[in-house]
């Protein structure tokens, strides 16, 4: 039926937009915000507006694929559905017999967001056998960190900020990463709030802050003490609220002592008077809001980093007053009842774990375990995966043999046995909840399959039926699927029910803005400056400001690099997208002059940077919105759409954070050089 369909955006992104999409003989012409959605409120950031290209984009993968050239050539066939089942059948069958299930790696990630079909090969790889895959690529630290000092759960609604009148946003760029928590911020503003940016670099965001303080990565936690040292030393201290709420005062006050202004100068670049300044205005403040991205958390030390800001809000009594508070991740996700479709129990006793940080250790044909069969699905590990040339040197084994479900053919999938077209948002059913508001949404399809493609629960549930699988998860529908997520009696989803979702109009889960009022779920209930869980893992029970440091090989690579998002990608997706790739520019990396200068490197110069992972080859952009020693790649590139062929991962390392397990993308060490 032609007109406009309501639908959700499936993007790794905390705003989950409600979509209306116009259908125009059976294909999606045009997609714009649904004005009706409460959060999202009827408008898009410029990626998803390109969305209907990128469905019916003329390189879309409509039939599967066999490889027929060499590994990594990009040489393939068509086969029929059969024919490609029926090879992934039986190699998975050859592979389990010769050297044991455990031989078999998943790799998933979030290329898809909703639930059904985020979820929808678990099951299957449990009742194999297979190597079960961490993933803790992204968020596994910051909730980590978070959870030490202010226990599980759903932070401040990020609404809760228009009644703020300070708000610090700490490690992300909202105006790119969490377009629609803007407007709140906004409104705040329009009543006197200020508007205080922490981050390395002068991004948009900063760019439109009334304070930005430029900060060196990996040294947060340093921050944050100083301006507890502040805090505690000018008796801004909600003393109160501490006594009543906190544990662990006392020793904190003694370790925020070792952090004066002047001494966390010099640790994080920040001059001790904007130091003073923000932790003034901090402590001055009636209802002071945080809202935190992931960046500080993709350190060494990066559960740390998110443990110090976390405790912030508790010096000030913040978690008391209507505004107040810390938003990281806020959303209904994690009151589902995902254990039917993941069937965890399948999985026999005792199976192995790999960290899809540490692919390229996994991939290695040395590993202690080898893998010797790997099925990607929802994610690009040959573009987002840490240290790339380990990847792809796993990936180029001609005993390895990868089966890869996509939309494209992408740097993975150039390198894949056996291609299967996937299906996108639009031609499936599927339950979305957010992780930047409290909206759960339910969206069917409003389009058909575009080609052969099928989507991922079909396809492992087809796989299942060619193996004998029986269990009733291996044949229920993607609605029936929604209600057993939806059956799990937690009262915040009371009324949320596949029926009342059936309109496929947003429904609110019934999480209060404030969810800290009426305790913490830490060990203690209370916030804890000291975590003696922290304390039995033989980690610091307090917050540390030692900043975190990649090894520099000597001095070798004297620059910390980071690599956030790109306005115009999310994560590798919409490279395939040539409007996208054309707005985005060359792949370029951020250098103060004074670096600029020291190695004869001018602005728009091509350039090299390596250090002993790899190297790729940029445009070199010179400017003073980072500190000198400190440089920014904007990504995430397909290496293919690089001058030298090499995305920036091949800079980054397989070391894993602190608490959690996830990756340090933001802490590593470089040079740079200029190319001729």
């Amino acid at each position: 039926m032609d007109g406009w369909r309501p639908s959700v955006c499936p993007f790794d992104c905390p705003d989950t937009c409600g979509l209306l999409v116009r259908v125009e003989g059976g294909r999606a012409a045009a997609v714009k915000g649904d004005p009706q959605h409460p959060f999202t409120r009827g408008f898009l950031c410029q990626k998803m507006a390109q969305y209907p290209a990128r469905v019916h984009h003329p390189q879309r993968l409509r039939a599967p694929l066999l490889r027929i050239g060499p590994k990594g050539s990009g040489q393939f066939k068509e086969i029929s559905w059969d024919q490609a089942l029926s090879l992934a059948a039986g190699k998975l069958g050859d592979t389990a017999e010769a050297s044991g299930a455990s031989s078999v790696l998943p790799y998933s990630y979030a290329g898809h967001m909703g639930h059904v079909h985020r979820n929808g090969g678990h099951a299957f790889f449990h009742k194999l056998g297979a190597s079960k895959l961490g993933r803790t690529i992204c968020s596994a630290t910051a909730s980590a960190g978070f959870a030490h000092g202010l226990g599980s759960g759903p932070s401040t609604d990020l609404s809760w900020s228009q009644y703020s009148d300070l708000i610090v946003i700490w490690g992300s760029n909202t105006l790119s990463t969490n377009l629609h928590a803007w407007p709140w911020f906004q409104e705040a503003r329009k009543q006197g709030a200020r508007l205080v940016v922490v981050d390395p670099y002068r991004n948009q965001t900063a760019a439109k802050a009334d304070m930005h303080l430029m900060l060196r990565p990996g040294s947060d936690a340093a921050l944050a003490l100083g301006l507890m040292q502040v805090l505690i030393d000018e008796d801004l201290v909600d003393r109160e609220y501490v006594a009543a709420h906190t544990l662990g005062f006392a020793e904190l006050a003694q370790r925020a002592a070792q952090h004066p202004p002047e001494t966390v100068a010099r640790l994080t670049g920040v001059p001790a008077g904007q130091i003073v300044e923000l932790g003034r205005a901090y402590g001055r403040a009636k209802a002071p809001f945080i809202r935190t991205g992931w960046g500080p958390a993709r350190q060494l030390k990066g559960g740390m980093a998110m443990r110090a800001i976390a405790l912030l809000p508790a010096l000030v009594g913040a978690f008391g007053r209507r505004g107040g508070g810390i938003a990281r991740s806020t959303g209904a996700g994690a009151y589902l009842d995902l254990a039917p479709l993941l069937a965890g129990e399948l999985a026999p006793e005792g199976t192995p774990t790999v960290n899809m940080v540490e692919l390229g250790r996994a991939l290695a044909p040395d590993a202690p375990r080898p893998i010797n069969l790997l099925w990607v699905y929802l994610s690009n590990p040959a573009v987002v995966a840490p240290d790339t040339s380990a990847v792809l040197k796993g990936l180029a084994r001609e005993d390895l043999f990868l089966v890869c479900q996509e939309m494209f053919l992408t740097e993975t999938a150039r390198w894949a046995d056996l291609v299967l077209p996937g299906a996108s948002s639009l031609g499936i059913t599927d339950l979305y909840t957010a992780y930047g508001h409290r909206w759960v949404q339910m969206a069917r399809p409003v389009i058909a399959p575009v080609g052969l493609s099928r989507s991922i629960l079909a396809v492992f549930q087809e796989m299942a039926a060619r193996l004998g699988f029986s269990e009733e998860v291996f044949r229920a529908g993607e609605e029936e699927i929604i209600s057993w997520l939806l059956a799990g009696g937690s009262p915040c989803l009371e009324g949320v029910t596949l029926e009342s979702l059936s309109s496929c109009r947003p429904l609110k889960a019934d999480i209060p803005a404030n969810p800290y009022a009426e305790g913490f779920l830490t060990p203690s209930g209370k916030v804890e400056f000291y975590s003696e869980s922290l304390a039995a893992l033989g980690l610091d029970p307090l917050p540390g400001g030692e900043p975190s440091r990649d090894d520099d090989h000597g001095g070798a690579y004297p620059l910390q690099l980071i690599t956030p998002p790109r306005e115009q990608f999310l994560n590798s997706t919409f490279n395939e997208v040539d409007l996208q790739r054309q707005r985005a520019g060359e792949a370029s990396i951020l250098l103060h002059p004074l670096d600029a200068a020291a190695r004869g490197i001018k602005d728009g110069g091509r350039v090299r940077v390596f250090n002993a992972r790899g190297e790729c080859l940029l445009r070199a952009q010179v400017s003073d919105a980072v500190l000198p020693g400190v440089t920014v790649a904007e990504g995430l590139y397909w290496g293919a759409h690089t001058p030298g062929g090499a995305g920036i991962n091949h800079l980054t390392s397989q070391a894993l954070a602190d608490l959690g397990g996830s990756s340090a993308f933001h802490c590593n060490q470089v040079e740079v050089a200029p190319v001729s």
